[in-house]
């Protein structure tokens, strides 16, 4: 099968950075689908493994967690889904990605795709679906269809899980929803997801909450640059307010968080496989009501951009793009050459 794959990390303007190779197709263990691949697409994530790596690979990573596509065939124990369901997932930290024409991915943490949606656009919604649904109903702990008098703000509100945080907040929640952009276009785009109101985050962001008169802030799911704007968003809390993030800061003093007594909150959305929690099938079941409320037209996709079919060159492109920091809503590929 077709694969792309890097062995050393390296600029992403190498031509190694990632390149395309051939292999053998996997064979499923019990719980596995065999998927072949149809769209992908490409995240954060995507780019910090390919960049962390120690030393070189003796055989080619293969990276990639969002995917969509067609259940070629099932191990023996599997039960939810079987050859010719069309399916959509975000895999596994553990095992080879899904930049490859067939996959092996848990049937635990798979879902069936969106009837409604192509692809290329279902690939968009798994890994971001996850993550936000995960940080605001498991980790802060936002009561489903609660949370009346009470605000959100999302912090890197226009990005892959931030057009998820905005959507499933303000129609599954009666939360204020408070989304943070900088550019005139990434503005408009959470306006379009239903926040109720769009803050400046090149801003002091306390300064901004109180000119629109949205403080204090009860819940904050800070997605990017959490070091950056951290003494705002604690300056900005309503004390006993709850806080979660799901980036990586290089430092990060939890002694401010005492006065107001606030609760911090960490989401990884790759937790219950990397631990093979006894709660995995969650994402199963997560994923069912995602795409349940993307057919009932409840959720929108949330695609940026497409990037053409899944290869090296153009995957290299798509790194690129997430790395700059400035990309909107997902990218996505489609198709092999």
């Amino acid at each position: 099968m077709k694969a792309i794959g890097y062995t050393t990390s390296l600029p992403i303007t190498e031509a190694q950075a990632l390149f395309d190779f051939e292999t053998a197709a996997p064979t499923p263990g019990p719980h596995d689908l065999l998927v072949r691949v149809k769209a992908v697409s490409v995240n954060p994530v995507d780019t910090k493994v390919r960049r962390r790596r120690a030393g070189s690979a003796e055989a080619p990573v293969i990276l990639g967690w969002d995917a969509a596509g067609i259940v070629e065939a099932v191990g023996a124990e599997v039960t939810l889904f079987r050859p010719g369901n069309a399916v959509f997932y975000a895999g596994d930290l553990n095992r080879p990605g899904t930049n490859a024409e067939l996959h092996l991915v848990d049937e635990r943490l798979v879902g069936p795709k969106p009837a409604s949606l192509g692809f290329a656009e279902a690939a968009a919604l798994p890994l971001t679906a996850l993550t936000a649904w995960e940080g605001l109903f498991d980790r802060l702990q936002v009561p489903m269809d609660g949370g009346e008098g009470a605000s959100l703000l999302v912090v890197g509100a226009a990005g892959g899980v931030g057009s998820m945080v905005v959507q499933l907040a303000r129609q599954l929640t009666r939360l204020t929803v408070i989304g943070t952009a900088s550019r005139p276009e990434s503005r408009a785009w959470v306006e379009r997801l239903g926040a109720h109101a769009v803050i400046d985050h090149s801003r002091p962001l306390s300064e901004e909450i109180a000119a629109a008169g949205l403080g204090p802030i009860d819940y904050t799911y800070s997605l990017t640059q959490t070091d950056r704007h951290w003494g705002e968003i604690v300056k900005a809390a309503r004390p006993q307010g709850r806080i979660a993030l799901i980036d990586d800061p290089a430092s990060l003093d939890a002694l401010p968080l005492k006065a107001k007594s606030l609760s911090l909150h960490w989401e990884l959305m790759f937790t219950r496989s990397l631990f093979a929690t006894p709660d995995m099938i969650r994402q199963h079941e997560i994923l069912a009501e995602v795409s349940r409320l993307v057919d009932a037209g409840t959720l929108i996709a949330t695609a940026g951009a497409a990037f053409g079919t899944i290869n090296a060159e153009n995957l290299k492109r798509a790194h690129a793009a997430i790395e700059s920091g400035s990309t909107i809503g997902k990218i996505v590929l489609e198709g092999w050459d």
